[in-house]
């Protein structure tokens, strides 16, 4: 496999790189922790002080969850695929490792663990981080990948993160049904101008509306004292 078959090429600097330690440039401030990496530059991780110097870029954040190191899932599916890797969810959020956690021993009734470091799994997943799927791509599996499925005419690692199952087509759809829908009330607004325009001839087919008659009479007349039936 080639260098582009094994993912982007920021995936391996991220997945090496050091991160919670001080910014060499912000130590003194008091957000100096090295938690950012950017996908463009694909340096070494930077602090939230350095984010003035990639603007405009692809930069997604590391957290830590059991000393290990972290990413939101809605952060990274935007550039790679991360099918087969198991995802957990931390403080309402849904992450993925960045690298293996290997388990010396797992536990009873464990049916299914990673192919790379045997960490436990569910049964829908092989591998329990990024670095366990990449290992498992330099083993040769031809089903595993990192690209994303895009639209024509784009590079699956650098051409965006618009899939197959953009919302365009439902755009285009709701933009033609209200136009439709302008249509007819303009439709309708003609037929009304030209009903308004006939004039007397209009007024002469309509009759006014009967009213009901209404006995006041009765209306007023208060309930007479109930006899009872003889027997």
């Amino acid at each position: 496999m080639g260098n582009h078959d094994m993912g982007p090429p920021w995936l391996i600097p991220m997945l090496s790189a050091s991160y919670f330690i001080p910014c060499a440039v912000h130590g003194e401030s008091n957000k100096s922790e090295c938690n950012m990496f950017c996908l463009d530059c694909m340096g070494s991780a930077f602090c939230s002080s350095c984010l003035i110097y990639h603007r405009d870029h692809r930069v997604v954040q590391i957290r830590r969850s059991s000393y290990h190191n972290v990413v939101r899932v809605n952060e990274i599916q935007k550039y790679i695929d991360i099918s087969c890797v198991q995802t957990y969810i931390i403080n309402s959020a849904k992450i993925v490792f960045l690298n293996e956690r290997p388990q010396p021993r797992p536990g009873k009734g464990v049916t299914n663990t990673c192919e790379i470091c045997c960490r436990s799994l569910l049964d829908s997943f092989r591998f329990c981080s990024l670095g366990c799927k990449l290992g498992g791509m330099k083993r040769g599996d031809p089903d595993l990948t990192f690209a994303l499925k895009l639209k024509q005419n784009r590079d699956p690692f650098f051409g965006g993160s618009e899939s197959d199952d953009s919302s365009t087509p439902k755009k285009i759809r709701r933009t033609y049904a209200f136009n439709r829908l302008m249509d007819g009330l303009s439709i309708y607004s003609s037929n009304n101008d030209g009903a308004e325009s006939s004039g007397d001839d209009a007024a002469t087919n309509i009759s006014p509306a009967t009213l009901p008659n209404f006995n006041h009479r009765n209306a007023r007349r208060r309930k007479g004292i109930p006899h009872r039936a003889p027997f």
